[in-house]
C-alpha cells in the first residue's frame, strides 16, 4: 500500500508536523508513505516538494489579492479565508500516479485549487482527507466561530463586510465545494471527536465517511528527561523556580488565548505573592517581546525554535503547560507536553477536553474564566508528579504511532475495498 500525504507544508504549522508525524508512524508500521507539499525546507527523501517556488508564491499572493479585494481593501480577516482559487495539478507527478491513496491534509494558500482537487478525483484513486479544521466542511472559513450557516449553506458570511449577503463569496465557494463533494465519496479524518461533531452538521458532507481519529505523536522523541539539565540546556539557571510555559506559533495570536493567560497569572500574582519569588514563565513562539511586560512573574522568552530537540529540553524544564485556547482542534503541543511529563491546563473547549482528563493528567478550567484558569495552574503545580505519571501514559495508550497507523490502516483498506465494488 502507497500513500501521498499532501500538506501545503513540510514543517510550519500544527497540520504539517501532525501529516508528517503521520507519514513516519505508517512508514514505521509497514506501509509505504510520501508527502508532497509545496514548501520543503529538509533533506528528508520522503517528502518531495513542488517544482517552481515562485508559482507557488505567485499563487499564493494571487489568491491573497483576490480575497483583499473582497474585503474591500481590508486585512481584517485576511488570513481567516480561503478559498481555493488557484492552486497545483499534482496529477501528472510520479509520487501521485504510484500512490494507492491520496491522503489531503491542509492545502490552502495556493496548495491545491478545488479544480486541482476535482482532478484528483477524476483520477479514480480513493482520497481520504484528514480536517485540521472546519475548512473542508464550510465555505470558506477555518474556524465557525459559533455559526452554523454550514449545517444547510453557507452565506451572509461573518467574515465579509457588512456580514456579506445571500449572494456573496462564501455562496459561490460553497456551491462549487458542493458540486465537487457529490462527485465522490471522501472518507474525512477529524482529529478530534470535537471536530468530527462539526463536520458531521455540515450540509457539504452528508453521505461521506467521517470518523475521528488523534494525531500520532513520536514517543522515542517527546519523552520525559532530568529536569535539572534541560534548563541547563536551554539556558535557565534557575533550578529553584516553578516554571510555567505558554506555547504557540505566534503568541499574539488570540485564538490562543494569552489574554486569559496574562490575567490568570496576575490572579496567582496577586493572592499568592510568595509566587513572584518562586514562579517563572517560560514563552516558546514567535514575537514573545510584545507581552512579556505584561506577565506578573520572571519571563523566560526562547522565540520560535524549530529544531524537535531544543522544544523537547524546553517542554521537560517546565512545570506545567497552560494553553487556553478559544478553539482548537487536537493542539500537538498538549500531546507534546504530556510525553514529556507536563500536565497540562486549558479551557473546556474543541478537543482539549478529549485530551486533558481533568484533575487526573492536568486540568479542565471553565471556558474564558481566568480565575479558574489560575485555580487550575495553582492545583497542578501543587499535584505535579503524580499528574505527570498520568500524562505519559495517557500518551502512550492513546497517541502512539502505532495505535494510530492502525486506525489509518484500517480506513485506507476500507477506501480501497470500496474502490472495488
Amino acid at each position: 500500500m502507497r500513500i501521498l500525504i499532501v500538506n501545503t507544508s513540510e514543517q510550519t504549522g500544527g497540520a504539517a508536523v501532525a501529516a508528517r508525524r503521520l507519514m513516519d508512524a505508517l512508514n514505521n508500521n509497514g506501509v509505504k508513505a510520501k508527502m508532497l507539499v509545496r514548501d520543503k525546507t529538509t533533506s528528508r527523501m520522503t517528502v518531495v516538494g513542488l517544482k517552481s517556488p515562485w508559482l507557488s508564491r505567485w499563487r499564493f499572493l494571487w489568491e491573497r489579492l483576490a480575497i483583499f479585494i473582497h474585503l474591500r481593501c481590508s486585512r481584517e480577516h485576511l488570513f481567516e479565508i480561503d478559498t481555493a482559487f488557484s492552486g497545483h495539478d499534482i496529477t501528472n507527478l510520479p509520487e501521485f500516479k504510484e500512490a494507492d491513496i491520496i491522503h489531503l491534509h491542509w492545502i490552502n494558500q495556493g496548495m491545491l485549487s478545488l479544480r486541482g482537487i476535482q482532478k484528483i478525483i477524476d483520477s479514480g484513486k480513493p482520497v481520504v482527507w484528514t480536517m485540521h479544521d472546519i475548512w473542508a466542511a464550510t465555505a470558506i472559513c477555518h474556524y465557525a466561530r459559533g455559526c452554523t450557516n454550514f449545517h444547510d449553506r453557507c452565506s451572509c458570511c461573518r467574515l465579509l463586510p457588512n456580514g456579506g449577503s445571500s449572494h456573496d463569496l462564501s455562496a459561490k465557494i460553497w456551491e462549487k465545494k458542493d458540486k465537487m463533494l457529490k462527485s465522490n465519496k471522501f472518507w474525512f479524518v477529524t482529529c478530534s471527536k470535537w471536530l468530527g461533531t462539526q463536520a458531521v452538521q455540515s450540509a457539504l458532507l452528508r453521505g461521506h465517511h467521517v470518523v475521528s481519529i488523534p494525531n500520532a505523536i513520536d514517543t522515542k522523541m517527546f519523552h520525559p528527561s532530568d529536569k535539572t539539565n534541560a534548563r541547563q540546556q536551554i539556558g535557565i539557571t534557575a533550578q529553584n523556580k516553578r516554571l510555567i510555559l505558554f506555547v504557540a506559533q505566534r503568541v499574539t495570536d488570540e485564538r490562543k488565548g494569552m489574554p486569559y493567560f496574562i490575567e490568570a497569572l496576575q490572579h496567582l500574582a496577586n493572592a499568592r505573592p510568595e509566587m513572584h519569588e518562586n514562579t517563572g514563565v517560560v514563552i516558546l513562539g514567535g514575537r514573545p517581546e510584545e507581552i512579556t511586560g505584561n506577565l506578573p512573574f520572571e519571563v523566560y522568552p526562547m522565540g520560535y525554535v524549530g529544531d524537535p530537540k531544543q522544544i523537547v529540553q524546553i517542554y521537560c524544564a517546565c512545570d506545567v503547560f497552560v494553553l487556553p485556547s478559544l478553539e482548537d482542534n487536537l493542539p500537538n503541543t498538549i500531546m507534546e507536553a504530556m510525553a514529556c511529563g507536563v500536565p497540562c491546563v486549558g479551557f473546556n473547549v474543541g478537543g482539549i477536553p478529549e485530551m486533558i482528563d481533568h484533575c487526573q493528567n492536568g486540568y479542565v478550567a471553565q471556558y474564558k474564566d481566568a480565575q479558574d484558569l489560575a485555580r487550575g495552574i495553582h492545583w497542578v503545580l501543587s499535584e505535579a508528579e503524580k499528574l505527570s505519571r498520568n500524562a505519559v501514559a495517557k500518551v502512550a495508550m492513546a497517541y502512539s504511532q502505532q495505535t494510530i497507523a492502525t486506525q489509518y490502516i484500517k480506513i485506507y483498506q476500507q477506501a480501497l475495498d470500496a474502490k472495488k465494488r
